[in-house]
């Protein structure tokens, strides 16, 4: 009698891990630290028409492009989704997206509302919308003034959006108090690992199942 045990189902779908938060709510540092301390997790790199900031890289940090070239890739189909922000434009290459779900691989957005609406749009089922909310808003005009890289007039404009962004806080799936940045984290961490073990992902269970319980079940 043959008593080996099957393959176990290791290779799933991958997912798309959306973080949104007004400025300043700790979205971006939340993000960095998960790449940091979880190897399944790259970030997606956008395309955008503002002009490259000191010590950021092409192909790593964004994909540099003007309005031309930006607008022959919308026309050909090549964005997954897209959105102005703060006077340019900014997108989401497909094909990158379609690689990595199919190799089981999860990627990161850091996109506004309206971003988010376009994805799930397009790719909803792979999709996992989580948004961030800041204590208060005094705390939150708190930590941009801290920043220190934002003029008066950018602050001002920044907290007036933080209001219109918060406003589509129920279009998320999961909805995350950031008043304390490890447990924050903590939180994130746990709704990636849930939401990879959902059985819709687990595209090796089939055969799994089928070679444990044998063909006449």
């Amino acid at each position: 009698m043959d008593t080996a045990l099957p393959d176990q189902p290791r290779h799933r779908r991958g997912l798309l891990i959306v973080l949104s938060s007004p400025s300043g709510a700790g979205k971006s540092t939340i993000a960095r630290m998960l790449l940091e301390t979880d190897e399944e997790v790259t970030m997606s790199i956008s395309a955008t028409t503002r002009p490259m900031r000191p010590g950021e890289v092409e192909g790593v940090d964004y994909h540099f492009v003007d309005n031309a070239e930006f607008e022959r890739l919308i026309a050909a189909g090549e964005f997954v989704e897209w959105a102005p922000v703060f006077g340019y434009r900014y997108g989401t290459p497909k094909a990158p997206v379609k690689d990595a779900l199919r190799d089981g691989r999860d990627i990161l957005f850091d996109i506004d509302w309206q971003g988010t609406q376009q994805l799930h749009s397009a790719m909803g089922e792979d999709l996992v919308r989580i948004f961030i909310l800041p204590p208060s808003m005094p705390e939150l005009e708190r930590r941009l003034r801290e920043r220190g890289t934002d003029p008066e007039p950018v602050i001002a404009d920044r907290m007036q959006r933080a209001a219109s962004e918060i406003s589509h806080w129920a279009e998320y799936d999961y909805v995350l108090l950031n008043d304390d940045m490890a447990g924050c984290l903590a939180q994130v961490r746990t709704i990636v690992d849930a939401e990879r073990l959902k059985r819709a992902r687990q595209i090796g269970l089939v055969r799994f199942v089928r070679d444990l319980v044998g063909p006449a079940h």
